[in-house]
């Protein structure tokens, strides 16, 4: 699946969780599905949780935050004590 396609499955409306977001036709946002990925659960095991959910969905989720975090500034979270 092409990166265009990929990023399909990821879609925004205001009237659905806050206009996070969210993958085409769920209400599960980005968000919520990295968030599992980050504390340890793997994608097999959100698409067992998640029926209706295809590998490509959560694909979709990292290449969204993949392109999101590219055009973004950082800055630290919290600055480490001199010593």
């Amino acid at each position: 699946m092409s990166d265009r396609e990929l990023l399909s499955r990821i879609v925004f409306d205001n009237k659905v969780v806050a206009g996070k977001p969210v993958i085409k036709g769920t209400r599960l946002a980005v968000e919520y599905i990295l968030n599992l990925l980050a504390h340890g659960e793997t994608a097999i095991g959100i698409l067992k949780e998640y029926e209706g959910l295809i590998p490509e969905d959560v694909q979709a989720c990292l290449l969204f935050a993949s392109r999101s975090m590219a055009s973004t500034a950082f800055m630290p979270l919290a600055m480490e004590p001199c010593e």
